[in-house]
């Protein structure tokens, strides 16, 4: 039986008042990592009682000594600090490695930086930290170099008024792909906003091998890039070239220290289907 036309016109208006109203898409949603979506499968690579797993390097000191307890775990954190270097910090540049070699994988790590930096430290090195993909083995790093040859997620923090983007890349003895061509820049800024004061940001990455690598700040997309590799330029690079193919598809994770006191309080990995 049809309505009558009144009661029509009052179904459609009550329908308009509790419908949803049009919301505009944030592109980040459909930008996340499938990480993000099913964390079921995630592994911790920190165990949040020790170093279990992890070995420092130190630059000017042999892997796995750290005569200033700059590494410590408190409170389900890895904590790097530098209350016990004495006089400048004199590029004493940490990185803390992983024990186990990857290839394609998410990983997620979560940071804040604290405190103030270390007396002597770089100025660009101000609250200034990272996650290192691809690494070289650790074992084959000279006693003074300052950088594995890797592939960096560089974590930066704001000095609560300029803007100053994290997640960017660097790559220290190595290039990507960036449009289709082949860029040799040192250090690349992502599209990320700015992580001001001490607070937790998450970090993550998706590493497909030699193709693609994506950076990921709080869920957010901030950089693409592919086919990273060894830059034949580079010294240290040079050492690990053992064939005219310079693809880095696999390497050691590390967590950098430059001179900023900075927390980890998650890092975990998932394997890529």
């Amino acid at each position: 039986m049809p309505l009558p036309p009144f009661i029509f016109c009052i179904m459609i208006a009550c329908l308009s008042l509790t419908a949803t109203p049009d919301v505009a898409v944030d592109s980040a949603a459909t930008d996340q990592p499938a990480a993000n979506r099913n964390s079921t499968d995630w592994k911790p690579l920190f165990n949040g009682k020790d170093l279990t797993g992890w070995t420092p390097k130190i630059a000017g000191h042999a892997l796995g000594e750290d005569p200033y307890d700059t590494i410590s775990v408190e409170d389900g954190m890895i904590r790097i600090n530098y209350d016990n270097y004495e006089g400048d910090f004199n590029g004493r540049f940490l990185h803390l490695f992983h024990q186990e070699p990857q290839d394609r994988y998410r990983l997620r790590v979560e940071y804040r930086f604290q405190g103030d930096q270390a007396q002597g430290g770089p100025g660009w090195a101000w609250r200034n930290s990272g996650a290192m993909l691809h690494c070289q083995n650790p074992r084959s790093m000279t006693l003074g170099q300052s950088f594995p040859v890797s592939i960096e997620g560089q974590f930066l923090g704001g000095d609560g008024t300029n803007p100053r983007p994290t997640m960017n890349l660097c790559t220290p003895g190595t290039n990507v792909v960036i449009n289709q061509k082949l860029d040799t820049r040192h250090c690349i800024n992502s599209n990320s906003t700015t992580c001001h004061g001490d607070q937790w940001v998450i970090a993550e990455f998706e590493v497909d091998g030699d193709k693609s690598v994506k950076h990921y700040v709080n869920g957010t997309l901030v950089m693409h890039y592919n086919n990273p590799q060894y830059d034949r330029n580079d010294g240290d690079a040079a050492k690990l070239i053992t064939s005219d193919d310079l693809s880095l598809g696999k390497g050691w994770i590390s967590l950098q220290g430059e001179s900023h006191p900075i927390d980890f309080r998650r890092v975990e990995i998932k394997a890529l289907d």
